[in-house]
């Protein structure tokens, strides 16, 4: 053979190419295949190739056919793996030089053979593959070559291989090889199209690593097309492969074992890989980036890990940035909303699917970018803040921040907020590199938004404190920063931002230094914020700065985090260090004592939780308040009154401010006695007796002190304290204004007694005796002050908050009520004689509860613990209920004299603050609560959640039924309206699944078919009650057309010769009642418009996705949401039916018909939105009409349209209505018509309605000429516009005035001028 070789290799080197032809021609074709196998395998082939293309010109038959020979053997050749790399490049190198010489019908076979190699699988490194597309482009140059057994165009031949081609079966290791060839194969529109739907199919059965090159080339080919399609392709891959992995880790083992797993830190290193290739074509190709943004804006919903991402990623290009966190920002957003949506409705979860969350595939991709992905956790952070920036709390009005406390996320913007700080709280603990810059930033926010509430910022800057202390210190630099602008920031910001730093301030030192420093500095401020700032600061320091022997207790406010406890490994030395550095500080907080109210105020409120936690300063502490008392305290026992109150006050200029909150601060010395009593008593052991002389000392003298001033108030008159019963109390004047604060102090003081003596008196007679004495001073000047100071010309403030603590108030309720104990009868008979201290007792803990709902806290020791406060309901719910059920409010209100509230209705009025404070602060605890109660003893204990609230829910039904089986004159109005309300609040802890919950929405029902008072309240929250429930159970249409019904037979039509048909369906609605009902009915049926609208809306995008998809599967969709389509036909037919009553009825002119006119036009916009879905569905599908649909218009135009016009004529001409009988009908109702008209002109709600009536009727044209169908017959011509003739009217007017001509037409003219002019305004 290397003879033969050698030799056709001379013969080439020569001038005669002739003996090189006879030479080739010579060798058979078997021999000629071995030598250039041979050569190929010796690496010799490239001068063979040569060779044999000058020994074979194209234009003879034999010279043609030993070139495609030469071809054919190449080709396969190459892939075998038996020829190096470099020589197989090389040998297709030479080939695709000479292609362009070959015959039609030599590429035809050439095209074949690739097609063939393709399908058995023989590409096996896909180097013969780059000659194929100098194939396919030689052949698409021929005019005609043959094929098969015919003849074709060179253009055809090649769109008949390709489909061959991408027809066949691919073997999986030459997918990229293909998709790599085909980037330099012109392809038609039609036909990359369907290579690319072939690569993506083939994505699945390729091995994951091969997954990344094969995005690459598939981008690369997008350049020629079908961006979109590759897109959508490469996403959908991930998002199954998504599911699959949660699937697996949810049902464990028990999957498909066939089926094999991908383990996922793999998947997830390879989404980041195709992450950067995908963000690196984007950066290349505009035109991909945008491909990319519009695909998430029409598909919102199914956002999946991956593309969220993908996002992230792609905004780091700065010119998508903006679009990326707008698209994310509407998508979370709508998520949110669409939940609540769906959460509200059982008609919307009957007919949707379980809703795909954003929130959670976001907080997904924070979990999945552990495993490398650095190019997206930028942006996670950027996307955390912008969604905390756009969604957090805004100032309220004047600046003033309105939230005070945070309470659970409920609203879809409070939720969106949330999530930004689970994102960067989750971001913060699983990446270091951007710790700093997530620190750095909470900071700066609490610096900078001084103007607006940063509540979630603090919540985020704890939660990280807690979860990486020691991360924090190396930034302690940054925090120090801050410390400078405290002074300048609001007081809540400081109080949070050195609670969530605390933990740090343990263990460094310098942070704690500089800290102090600023704080000092702080105290000196020229502004009040500033010195409450340095306050707060220092209390805190002293809460957490344990002392040596300070005594452990379970009163501590503030949860230790492990942090704290990891530092309090050297306490002993900590402990000794800390003794000097807490009484430096206290002898800083001294100086506050001669500040402002405000401050001291802060102070006293503040000693109380430093003693309970560092009780080795108590002392210390207990003689600053002794001391600071002694200046207001009258030592001479037989003066009256025991305290002064002139330096308690100060003037500047008129007006008169307080200078020492004296209640406050008898309180606080107090509840620190009363605690270090209780706390001694607990430890007593023989090893303290030096320090106990230090203690007796002033226990003593507190001791006397109380006692003395105890005796010494009760004998004090109010004039004493220079208070009179004819004094002045009003706000207008400074001599009201002193009064007003000497009254207030003067209450506070016998309050802070009546506690003080109430826990000393340890149940004695005399001592209660005592305590009713120093209630009936006390109640006295309450009655006073509350009747004088409203006579001013200012209104008086509100009552001044109780100084009673919470717990006291708790174990005051269980006395008066629970206690049945023989031994301290006789004693508590003296308090529960006393019924104005009884009511007293329990408008307290109203006023606490209250307090508690609305900021969190409450007044005392334990008032900032969340456990102790709740502890304190619990015991305060099981108080009220048992003296609610025990106590019959039929036999209480049958005594009562004055116009009082009753005590049941008191209590009804604490339990529905309880449950709703529970239900807002504590939504977990809401069964512990209930289970609390204790007086289940009769039934059969509940042990869930469900039980244990009908258990209750059912008491406090048959409360209801007895109030509504009274008569009309013992019927108690305001106590069934709280039985309602907390019925409402209770129902809220049901399942909507749970058989407890149908049999409550039963019970509503019947209670609203049965109850027959005329009392407009109790219709509301019966009403209220119903809809908020029978909406979880059922879509309320149908309820709402016989309630429109009733309102209709109720209040009677608006032509008065149509008697309307007698029907009560609800006994609620009655003729005092329909108004309110029709108002109610109105919100509702809005409710069902929204979900109609969000229906049609979701039918509409559903509908331009499926534009894009393959036909089977719009048509399968389409299928699937036929049920949608139904259910917005008969909701929107029933809600017709409805408002066609209701457009009958004799509504009063005013809000009622502007609501009812706003809901129709609301309706035909709706209806409109419903045809031009109906429009886009002839355009896509050229499906029919449902007959559904057909109804729907006819009942539309036949029965709702017309009836909207004689409702026009009837609201405009309200004017003629009012009273033309007699004079005095007419003057009663002139100045509402006039306002009513006024209103209705204004709201523009006429023309509006007009609008979308016409509206909806040229979509319908539209309609009717797309889908053939005329259905316009349903619709009649319009008739209300600015002229129109009354045809009974003009026949009486003639009739009456027929004698003269003249008259006619001037009346005429009179009448018709003003209506002109109103149509102008």
């Amino acid at each position: 053979m290397k003879a033969e070789m050698d030799r056709i290799i001379s013969l080439s080197d020569g001038d005669s190419s002739l003996e090189l032809q006879k030479y080739l021609s010579s060798i058979g074709e078997e021999k000629l295949i071995t030598l250039i196998t041979q050569s190929a395998l010796k690496g010799k082939i490239v001068g063979v190739i040569k060779a044999i293309f000058k020994g074979s010109p194209p234009a003879s038959t034999e010279g043609s056919e030993r070139r495609l020979l030469l071809y054919q053997h190449s080709i396969p050749l190459c892939e075998s793996g038996d020829v190096h790399s470099e020589v197989a490049a090389d040998v297709i190198g030479l080939l695709m030089l000479e292609t362009h010489t070959l015959t039609g019908s030599s590429l035809a076979k050439l095209g074949e053979l690739f097609v063939k190699e393709i399908k058995v699988g023989k590409i096996t490194n896909g180097k013969s593959l780059e000659l194929f597309p100098t194939v396919l482009t030689a052949m698409t140059a021929c005019e005609k070559l043959s094929y098969g057994k015919g003849e074709l165009s060179g253009e055809e031949c090649k769109k008949q291989l390709i489909n061959s081609l991408c027809s066949s079966r691919w073997d999986p290791q030459c997918v990229i090889y293909l998709t790599t060839m085909f980037r330099d194969v012109p392809l038609s529109l039609d036909e990359l199209h369907f290579l690319v739907e072939k690569v993506l199919r083939m994505f699945s059965k390729l091995d994951l690593q091969a997954i990344p090159p094969l995005v690459y080339q598939l981008l690369l080919l997008s350049a020629k097309g079908c961006k979109k399609q590759v897109l959508d392709g490469i996403i959908s891959y991930f998002k199954q492969q998504d599911i699959n992995q949660h699937e697996e880790q949810s049902h464990g083992e028990s999957v498909d074992l066939e089926v094999q797993s991908i383990p996922q830190d793999q998947l997830r290193h390879v989404e980041g890989t195709v992450i950067l290739h995908i963000v690196f074509a984007v950066r290349l190709d505009h035109e991909l980036g945008r491909e990319f943004l519009k695909i998430i804006k029409t598909s919102y919903g199914d956002l999946c890990p991956f593309s969220v991402a993908l996002l992230l990623s792609v905004a780091r290009i700065q010119r998508y940035e903006e679009q990326v966190f707008d698209l994310l920002k509407g998508s979370i957003i709508k998520s949110f909303k669409d939940e609540q949506m769906l959460q509200g409705s059982k008609f919307l979860q009957d007919l949707l699917p379980k809703h795909c969350s954003v929130s959670q595939m976001i907080l997904d991709t924070v979990k999945n970018s552990v495993f490398g992905w650095d190019h997206v956790t930028q942006g996670l952070v950027q996307l955390g803040f912008f969604l905390m920036d756009t969604f957090g709390p805004k100032p309220g009005p004047f600046g003033k921040t309105t939230e005070v406390s945070a309470t659970v996320a409920r609203t879809p913007t409070q939720l969106a907020c949330k999530l930004g700080g689970q994102v960067l709280q989750q971001g913060f603990k699983m990446h270091e590199a951007i710790r700093g810059e997530i620190l750095e930033q909470v900071l700066n926010r609490l610096v900078t938004k001084t103007a607006s509430p940063v509540n979630h910022f603090l919540d985020l800057l704890c939660d990280i404190v807690t979860s990486a202390p020691m991360i924090l210190l190396e930034s302690s630099s940054k925090v120090t920063e801050t410390f400078d602008h405290l002074s300048y920031l609001p007081l809540a910001t400081v109080q949070g931002l050195l609670k969530a730093v605390q933990p740090l301030l343990k263990v460094s030192m310098s942070m704690k230094d500089a800290l102090i420093v600023v704080l000092r500095k702080a105290m000196f401020s020229s502004q009040l914020d500033g010195r409450k700032s340095a306050v707060a600061g220092f209390l805190l320091l002293l809460k957490n700065f344990k002392v040596l022997g300070s005594l452990a207790t379970s009163q501590c406010s503030q949860a230790i985090s492990s942090s704290q406890i990891q530092v309090d490994v050297h306490s002993r030395y900590n402990a000794a260090a800390n003794e000097a550095f807490c009484l430096e500080i206290l002898s800083s907080l001294r100086r506050c004592l001669g500040q402002q109210a405000d401050v001291r105020l802060m102070l006293y409120e503040g000693f109380y939780g430093v003693v309970s936690r560092n009780s080795q300063l108590a002392s210390s502490i207990m003689q600053t308040l002794l001391s600071q008392l002694r200046r207001y305290y009258e030592p001479e026992q037989d003066l009256l009154p025991p305290v002064k109150l002139q330096p308690c006050i100060t003037a500047h200029g008129e007006q008169v401010h307080i200078q020492e909150p004296l209640a406050h601060l008898m309180s606080c010395t107090v509840h620190c006695l009363l605690w270090l009593k209780n706390m001694r008593r607990s430890t007593k052991t023989d090893d303290d007796d030096d320090e106990d002389e230090d203690e007796e000392g002033y226990q003593s003298e507190l001791q006397t002190i109380l006692e003395s001033m105890t005796k010494r108030m009760i004998k004090s008159e109010m004039e004493d304290f220079e208070l009179d019963k004819s004094a002045e109390f009003s706000n207008a004047s400074s001599v009201g204004v002193k009064n007003n604060i000497f009254a207030v102090l003067v209450m506070g003081l016998y309050e802070v007694l009546i506690e003080y003596n109430f826990v000393n008196a340890n149940y004695s007679k005399i001592h209660f005796e005592e305590l009713m004495e120093l209630f009936n001073r006390y109640f006295k000047l309450w009655e006073i002050q509350k009747d004088k100071s409203g006579k001013g010309r200012l209104p008086s403030n509100k009552t001044p908050r109780s100084l009673l603590s919470m717990g006291f108030i708790s174990t005051l309720l269980t006395v008066l009520f629970r206690d049945s104990s023989q031994s301290r009868e006789e004693a508590l008979s003296v308090l529960r004689s006393n019924g104005e201290f009884v009511r007293y007792s329990l408008s307290t803990a109203v006023q606490k509860i209250q307090q508690l709902e609305e900021t969190g806290v409450a007044d005392g020791p334990g008032g900032k613990s969340s456990d102790l406060t709740f502890r304190f309901l619990c015991e305060m719910t099981s108080v009220l209920m048992w003296r609610y059920t025990n106590v019959p409010s039929a036999v209480e209100d049958a005594g009562k004299k004055d116009k009082r509230s009753s005590l049941s209705h008191l209590c009804l009025e604490g339990l529905l603050r309880i449950f709703t404070t529970c239900q807002q602060r504590y939504p977990d605890k809401m069964p512990m609560l209930l289970s609390s109660i204790g007086n289940s003893e009769d039934a059969a204990e509940p042990e869930d959640g469900d039980g244990m609230s009908y258990f209750y829910i059912r008491q406090f039904q048959r409360a209801l039924f007895a109030q509504l089986s009274r008569g009309e004159d013992d019927f108690n109005s305001k106590e069934a309206q709280l039985l309602v309300s907390i019925l409402s609040v209770l129902s809220l802890q049901l399942k909507p699944s749970s058989q407890q919950f149908v049999q409550m929405v039963t019970w509503t029902v019947k209670i609203c078919k049965e109850t027959s008072f005329e009392d407009s309240a109790l219709s509301k929250g019966l009403l209220s009650l119903l809809f908020s429930l029978h909406v979880l159970f059922k879509s309320p249409a149908s309820l709402l057309l016989e309630l429109c019904q009733d309102v209709h037979s109720h209040l009677g039509d608006i032509d008065q010769d149509v008697e309307v048909e007698n029907q009560s369906h609800f006994a609620i609605v009655n003729i005092k009642t329909a108004a309110t009902a029709a108002l109610l009915v109105f919100s509702q049926i809005d409710k069902v418009l929204d979900e109609v609208d969000w229906l049609i809306g979701r039918k509409k995008n559903q509908t331009a996705s499926d534009k894009s998809s393959p036909v089977e599967e719009a048509t399968q969709a389409a299928g699937q949401q036929d049920p949608v389509e139904k259910a917005v036909t008969l909701q929107l037919g029933t809600l017709l039916t409805a408002l066609n009553e209701l457009v009958q009825t004799t509504l009063q002119l005013g809000t009622c018909t502007i609501t009812l006119l706003r809901e129709l036009s609301r309706t035909y916009t709706i209806l409109t939105s419903l045809v031009k879905y109906y429009i886009q569905v002839c355009a896509t599908q050229n499906g029919n009409l449902p007959a559904r649909f057909e109804k729907l218009v006819k009942l539309s135009g036949s029965h709702l349209t017309p009836q909207c016009y004689s409702f026009i004529t009837y609201v405009q001409g309200g004017e003629s209505c009012g009273g033309v009988d007699d004079k005095k009908k007419k003057k009663r109702n002139e100045v509402n018509i006039v306002a009513s008209s006024k209103l209705i002109r204004e709201t523009k709600a006429i023309p509006n309605l007009i609008f979308s009536i016409e509206q909806y009727e040229k979509f319908l044209i539209t309609l009717s000429k797309k889908s053939k169908v005329n259905l316009m017959q349903y619709m009649k011509l319009s008739t209300s516009r600015d002229f129109r003739i009354n045809a009974a009217t003009l026949d009486a007017a003639l009739q009456e005035q027929g004698d003269s001509q003249e008259a006619v037409s001037q009346d005429a003219e009179e009448t018709q001028e003003p209506k002109r002019k109103k149509r102008k305004q």
